[in-house]
C-alpha cells in the first residue's frame, strides 16, 4: 500500500511552519510513531501532541509565530492542508469517524466525514479566556481551520465538564479518535459516496 505521508514548509511575514505527517502508524502498522510539536505554546503542543498520539499519527510541527502580537497566526490551517495531501484521494477508507473522549469529568464527541465538503461546528463551552498561553478563542478556530483546510464536515462537542483544561483535551482526543477511524483503510479501492467521487 502507498504511504500516506506528506511535509510541507510555509513562510510569510507572520510565521514560519514545517510540518511532516504520516498517517499510518498504528500499532501493528510496522511504523513507528514520533511526535515532535514546537509551537512556542505550551498548551497548543500538548493538544496537538495528543491530536497525534490518538490518531496513530507520526507528526513533527515546527512553528515560529509572531506570538508579541497574539497566537492567531500560530494556530494556523496547515494541520489541515497537510492532513489533505497525506490522505490523497478519498478512496478505500472508512469515510466516517466517531470518536468519544473522557477526561476525569469531561466528555468530549467528535464526528468527522472525509467528503471534500469543509464545515465545522463547534460546541465546547470553554469559560475561561486562556488556557496556559493558549486565548480559548482559538480552540473553535483550530478545529475550523483544520476541516476547511482538509475538506471536511467535523463536529465537535463538549458533552458535559468542569475543568476547562480537561474540555479542550477531551475534544482533541476526540477528533483523534474519529480521524483515526475515518482514514482507516477497507482493503477495497472504492470511493466512499454513492455518486462514485469525492
Amino acid at each position: 500500500m502507498a504511504a500516506r505521508t506528506s511535509t510541507i514548509e510555509r513562510k510569510t511575514n507572520e510565521t514560519s511552519i514545517s510540518i511532516a505527517i504520516n498517517l499510518d502508524c498504528q500499532a501493528g502498522s510496522g511504523n513507528k510513531q514520533e511526535i515532535s510539536v514546537s509551537t512556542g505554546i505550551g498548551f497548543l503542543d500538548h493538544m496537538y501532541h495528543a491530536l497525534a498520539k490518538h490518531s496513530g499519527m507520526s507528526l513533527t510541527m515546527k512553528c515560529e509565530g509572531d506570538l508579541w502580537i497574539d497566537d492567531h497566526h500560530t494556530a494556523d490551517e496547515s494541520l489541515g492542508t497537510v492532513f489533505k495531501q497525506a490522505l490523497g484521494e478519498v478512496r478505500g477508507i472508512r469515510r466516517y469517524g466517531t470518536g468519544f473522549a473522557p477526561l476525569d469529568e469531561a466528555l468530549s464527541r467528535a464526528v468527522i466525514d472525509i467528503c471534500s465538503r469543509p464545515f465545522c461546528v463547534t460546541n465546547l463551552g470553554i469559560k475561561r479566556e486562556k488556557i496556559g498561553d493558549l486565548s480559548t478563542e482559538m480552540l473553535p478556530h483550530i478545529f475550523y481551520s483544520f476541516a476547511i483546510a482538509s475538506g471536511v464536515t467535523l463536529h465537535v462537542d463538549v458533552l458535559r465538564g468542569e475543568n476547562d483544561h480537561h474540555r479542550a483535551e477531551s475534544a482533541f482526543k476526540a477528533l483523534a479518535l474519529a480521524i483515526r477511524e475515518a482514514i482507516t483503510r477497507t482493503g477495497g479501492d472504492d470511493v466512499p459516496s454513492t455518486k462514485g467521487v469525492l
